[in-house]
């Protein structure tokens, strides 16, 4: 008689061996990671300035002089992740630390880079830049803000239209390079998407978790309060914003993150109603620890799992009303956007096909990978499809 085989694999690993093992899982997670990519080397990927230089022997880097406060704190943060990532700390610890260290790199990095306030790209095009031993350019070699005006640039052109000047998915309505706008407008919708859902992630969390484990009185005056949340809608309170306040990525990101928390409210409180009763919580009651350690400490981390499906489907709503926004031309003013390119596919007198594709395709595509990594954590976390596929094993 055989002995049975123990699994080891914790119950994290295992959702996470699923989830990669999803239809088109891998393929999201790649365009993700190159969204992720793009966004925080965007300065080194699409630019204007050389990346390396030589001149009379002297080697310089433009680039690095001229990066901003916010340049500089996503590398550094981006950093810092991969380093946390790498040390013996829980999930908990590693959030903890990465929101404090981003903190403090966000502080000194706004005390201590001062890039030059005006920057004129058509110099970086003069012979001060051209006639040197050596230089090292961007694959995209134009600023997303470089509109090209000492190269004559005739706004709106079709790829590869440009004589003498390559745009491989040509120019917008300002002359400036779509390639490099594509970039750098993963920042965008990155920032947006997660932020967002961050907000909506920490109100939900707190206010189901406090649903869930008192129930009664406190969990019928919170429904009443997600069922008024539930009812906003968001489209229109950034539109009502907009109107009195201006345009601010801020504002969006607070916005469609305070009306977005209902639905983690929700999956916490159901979570929170099943494991109020488990002996390992009441456990931590008798022991008297504090209700913060019992939340988030002990119930959270067994009932998170709904959430991960949550937050990715999440995410992409928020991509998509921000696109949305942009769209109707009240997005952001000074940061290029993927919706705010798509505007321009129809607003000269003939159809800007390229305007469409590649800005509409971007959205698509970052929505669909979303979508599919939604679906695979949910198939992950299912019992009965988890039981049916451990059966056909």
């Amino acid at each position: 008689m055989t002995k049975p085989i123990i699994s080891r694999e914790s119950y994290a690993a295992r959702i996470w061996r699923k989830t990669r093992q999803g239809p088109g899982v891998s393929f999201a997670f790649a365009w993700v990671g190159l969204l992720i990519f793009a966004a925080v080397f965007a300065p080194f990927l699409a630019n204007s300035m050389p990346l390396l230089m030589s001149k009379n022997g002297v080697i310089s880097s433009p680039v690095l002089q001229y990066l901003s406060v916010e340049d500089v704190w996503i590398l550094l943060s981006f950093m810092l992740v991969i380093l946390l990532y790498r040390l013996p700390f829980s999930p908990g610890q590693r959030i903890l630390l990465f929101l404090l260290c981003s903190a403090v790199i966000g502080a000194l990095a706004y005390l201590y880079v001062k890039p030059p306030v005006l920057v004129i790209y058509d110099d970086f095009r003069s012979s001060a830049y051209q006639e040197v031993d050596w230089r090292l350019m961007p694959p995209a070699p134009y600023a997303p803000i470089d509109y090209l005006r000492d190269l004559g640039s005739k706004g709106l052109e079709a790829p590869f239209a440009s004589a003498g000047h390559l745009h491989l998915m040509g120019t917008e309505e300002n002359g400036a390079d779509v390639l490099s706008r594509m970039i750098h407008a993963c920042r965008i919708s990155l920032s947006i998407g997660l932020i967002a859902s961050g907000i909506a992630l920490a109100i939900g969390i707190v206010v189901g978790g406090l649903m869930g484990y008192f129930s009664g009185m406190v969990d019928m005056l919170g429904m009443r309060l997600v069922e008024i949340f539930e009812d906003i809608p968001t489209l229109f309170l950034l539109l009502t914003f907009v109107a009195f306040f201006g345009r601010s990525l801020y504002m969006m990101m607070v916005i469609i993150g305070v009306t977005s928390w209902s639905g983690y409210a929700r999956y916490v409180r159901t979570e929170f109603l099943k494991l109020r009763k488990q002996d390992y919580v009441q456990a931590a009651v008798a022991g008297g620890l504090p209700l913060s350690s019992i939340l988030f400490r002990h119930m959270l981390p067994n009932g998170v799992a709904p959430l991960l499906v949550a937050v990715s489907f999440g995410v992409a709503g928020a991509i998509l009303a921000e696109a949305t926004l942009s769209f109707l031309g009240l997005g952001v003013v000074d940061a290029p956007s993927w919706g705010q390119m798509l505007d321009q596919a129809v607003k000269s007198s003939s159809f800007n096909w390229w305007m469409a594709v590649f800005p509409g395709g971007a959205i698509f595509m970052t929505v669909f990978a979303y979508n599919l990594i939604g679906e695979a954590f949910r198939d992950a976390i299912d019992p009965k499809l988890l039981d049916k596929a451990e059966d056909q094993a």
